[in-house]
């Protein structure tokens, strides 16, 4: 027990960056699962978001829920501009996918850091929320107990839409067979347009829930990006369950990390990907022999 309790707030924080990762990577992993492109712009919507948090949010809950209206809406209009910027080049492959959004990425992060200084921005929280509360006899911001809460709802929800509703349905099958859903009188191109867009007001949503925790800055799109590949490459291509699986694992190996080998943690989070990656091959050869 002592050992838990020492370990405590860190396996927590774990917990909510795991969380915060997690909804940053779904729209990465449903824009490519299901809208088959591979986004490198998906951080830089993150920042739109976490950007906006940073200017709209003023201490007060007005504030907030106007950055959280306003961040979504922006990111999603950023993904339906990629929708469409993309559409022409979807039968090229990824990797003409990869060099125009990364393009835009790099437009993105430089019009923003352009209008918001070069420095990290402060996000300020409501009162309520600006806190700290009692977890197992340790002082733990109230807000990411919060974050924790509310991001296992999205978790649960999404979910939920993407197994058990019409518009769930209809994405998993304009992913298996795009020319029937067309023959059932559905465009496919409308569902991907409208998954890029979801994809992207998800980022923004995160980027404005998650400022508080990776807020605003001139690396903030690269290390949202970074992380997001890294979790949907561990939990699979296309798998949102795969997807909350591994970032949760690697929020624990982030913030244990630097609680318990400290010296290496700048190498624990790759050397771990890499073992994972190796078991994972390991396993489906033998499965297949």
């Amino acid at each position: 027990m002592g050992l838990i309790d020492a370990h405590l707030v860190p396996a927590v924080d774990g917990v909510a960056y795991g969380l915060l990762l997690y909804v940053a990577a779904a729209g990465l992993t449903l824009a490519f699962g299901t809208g088959d492109v591979l986004n490198l712009a998906h951080g830089t919507l993150y920042a739109v978001g976490a950007y906006t948090a940073a200017a709209l949010s003023d201490g007060s809950w007005r504030g907030m829920l106007l950055a959280l209206a306003a961040g979504t809406a922006a990111a999603g209009a950023g993904g339906g501009l990629l929708a469409v910027l993309t559409a022409p080049i979807r039968r090229r492959g990824h990797l003409a996918q990869a060099l125009l959004t990364f393009g835009v990425a790099l437009v993105g992060v430089d019009l923003l850091s352009t209008a918001a200084g070069p420095d990290d921005l402060p996000v300020t929280l409501p009162a309520a929320l600006d806190g700290s509360a009692d977890l197992g006899g340790h002082r733990y911001p109230v807000y990411r107990l919060a974050f924790i809460v509310v991001a296992a709802l999205m978790a649960a929800t999404g979910q939920l839409l993407l197994r058990r509703t019409r518009a769930g349905a209809l994405l998993r099958a304009t992913v298996d067979d795009s020319a029937m859903v067309a023959g059932l009188g559905t465009d496919p191109r409308l569902v991907h347009t409208a998954v890029l867009a979801g994809a992207g007001a998800l980022a923004g949503l995160a980027g404005v829930l998650g400022a508080p925790i990776i807020g605003p800055g001139p690396r903030t799109a690269d290390t949202v990006l970074l992380l997001s590949l890294i979790v949907v490459v561990l939990g699979g291509l296309g798998s949102v369950l795969g997807a909350l699986v591994a970032a949760v694992a690697v929020g624990e190996v982030q913030t244990l990390g630097v609680d318990l080998v400290p010296d290496l943690a700048p190498y624990l989070l790759f050397t771990a990907m890499a073992a994972a990656l190796v078991l994972r091959r390991g396993s489906t050869a033998g499965a297949r022999g």
